[in-house]
């Protein structure tokens, strides 16, 4: 087995004083919206206990309505995972994978994503 692992590309989108906390933001990257979600206080999941906040990037777009809105979502949870809710027709995507609990054939796009001292990095 190779010691050498493949490293993904990263960039620095935005800064932490640009995130809104338990709310969503909107960043633009190569022609795609996306919707910011920071959770301080929060562990990201509950396989990364050292993480005390939580950082998600997932798509804009909502695939129900077709407007780019998810980031006006409402962030809550649902059976212990945490979501955003459509801010149109409500539907609750899970925030770790984007998958979408009333219709799991759709799902939103997400990005790995983290924040290193104020910079949030994304994994492209």
């Amino acid at each position: 087995m190779s010691a050498l692992t493949a490293q993904r590309a990263t960039i620095t989108l935005c800064h932490r004083r640009d995130l809104v906390a338990h709310s969503g933001v909107v960043a633009w990257h190569d022609s795609h919206q996306i919707a910011l979600f920071y959770l301080p206080g929060q562990p990201r999941d509950a396989d990364v206990p050292d993480r005390s906040e939580a950082l998600y990037a997932v798509d804009n777009h909502d695939p129900f309505s077709g407007a780019n809105v998810i980031g006006r979502g409402i962030v809550g949870n649902v059976g212990g995972e945490r979501v955003v809710a459509s801010p149109i027709y409500k539907q609750h995507f899970r925030l770790r994978d984007g998958v979408c609990l009333e219709d799991p054939e759709q799902r939103l796009t997400v990005w790995p994503v983290r924040l290193e001292g104020d910079e949030v990095i994304l994994e492209l």
